[in-house]
């Protein structure tokens, strides 16, 4: 395996060519902290955050530090893997730069997949072996040429993550395109005390009715579902991941009514906190 580390003062990147002799340590807890790269090829099987991919073609998965990672298999081919914190760089205050978040990163959809047409992951091949170039080289500049490279992944998958995962009209409308982002990252950052559309539309200063309107007109899943199932996906995480009752994650996520919170959870899931957490841990 081939690992490559940079760190200086709070920040950290580190690059590792990876394959099936080292599928555990990807497994392993000690990336978990990190927002994490994954380069992976034709056979990999993989889930994040309990959605299962069978990997056909090249592809990146871009996994944030709250999201859980388990690979199954992996490719037919050896992968990368690229992990950094967000003093080495930070989508949130470079957005205007790389324009990922609530697209590759912190996406309530929870769709971290880019497939890649060769000329596609030729690139990426080529990104990957200047990043390991620079590791052996060991210049001064360093830090700078890798972040170069790392924002080069993210402004090229961003590009193909939006024509395989929206629709066209959104793709080519800058302004709806913006919402849709704007809104993702607003609920990522506030489900746990924000629940309904109401809540959302007092913080973009328009009415509910217009959030809803905007997103039936781009044939996107309601945003009030939206809200639901991102609550939903974190419940599933603290009752499989941590040893939190029913009761405590209902109050970890803003609900008052425990009662209420299991009615919504077994509504979206089919069954209820403590039956899901019993048949996820017996798989």
């Amino acid at each position: 395996m081939n690992n490559h580390l940079f760190q200086s003062h709070l920040k950290t990147f580190g690059f590792l060519s990876i394959d099936e002799n080292n599928k555990q340590l990807l497994n392993s807890t000690d990336y978990q902290s990190y927002i994490r790269v994954l380069y992976v090829n034709q056979g990999c099987q993989l889930i994040s955050d309990f959605t299962e991919f069978e990997v056909k073609t090249p592809s990146l998965f871009f996994i944030g530090p709250n999201q859980h990672l388990h690979v199954k298999q992996m490719g037919q081919q050896p992968g990368h893997f690229i992990y950094y914190n967000r003093d080495f760089y930070c989508i949130q205050i470079h957005d205007e730069e790389v324009a990922c978040d609530g697209l590759l990163y912190n996406n309530v959809y929870n769709m971290p997949q880019v497939t890649l047409q060769t000329d596609e992951a030729n690139f990426y091949n080529y990104l990957y072996s200047q990043i390991s170039d620079e590791f052996a080289l060991n210049d001064t500049s360093l830090e700078e040429m890798v972040r170069t490279y790392l924002k080069q992944i993210f402004i090229k998958a961003v590009r193909s993550w939006k024509k395989q995962n929206l629709e066209k009209e959104l793709v080519n409308n800058n302004n709806d395109l913006a919402f849709f982002r704007k809104f993702t990252v607003l609920v990522d950052a506030h489900y746990t005390q924000k629940h309904t559309v109401a809540d959302y539309a007092d913080m973009l200063h328009i009415a509910p009715k217009t959030i809803t309107n905007k997103f039936k007109k781009l044939n996107l899943l309601q945003p009030n579902e939206i809200i639901k199932n991102r609550i939903v996906l974190q419940a599933k995480r603290l009752l499989v991941h941590t040893k939190m009752s029913a009761k405590e994650i209902s109050y970890q996520l803003g609900y008052d009514d425990p009662a209420y919170f299991t009615r919504l959870f077994t509504v979206k899931t089919g069954e209820s906190p403590t039956s899901y957490r019993a048949k996820f841990l017996q798989a």
